[in-house]
């Protein structure tokens, strides 16, 4: 197991229509990435500019997750990549420390 300094958490939160490529991608990614989790979101707020009408009618935007614990010194790397092969300005990202990580058993 690494120090939990050593990693990050990288989030990514995208429409749900890129989200088969954007796997691709990530499961395709030399060197291997470590696995990930994908969730089902919304986002909530005003400043939708793709939205649809039912969206912009209800108050939110249907949107993917994708959570992923890596080397920190990686995420720039993978960045990098997904904005070379996916450029997309309604994808937005961020990372955070993490300060604990493993398993129960």
């Amino acid at each position: 197991m690494q120090a939990p300094s050593d990693l990050a958490r990288l989030t990514l939160l995208y429409p749900p229509a890129i989200e088969a490529r954007l796997v691709e991608l990530l499961l395709e990614h030399e060197p291997e990435l470590p696995g990930f989790t994908t969730l089902a979101a919304e986002g909530h707020g005003s400043a939708f500019a793709h939205a649809s009408v039912r969206e912009l009618v209800r108050g939110r935007v249907r949107r993917g997750m994708l959570l992923m614990v890596l080397p920190v010194e990686r995420v720039g790397e993978v960045l990098g990549d997904l904005r070379r092969q996916l450029p997309n300005p309604e994808v937005v990202y961020w990372s955070e420390p993490v300060t604990a990580f493993g398993h129960l058993a």
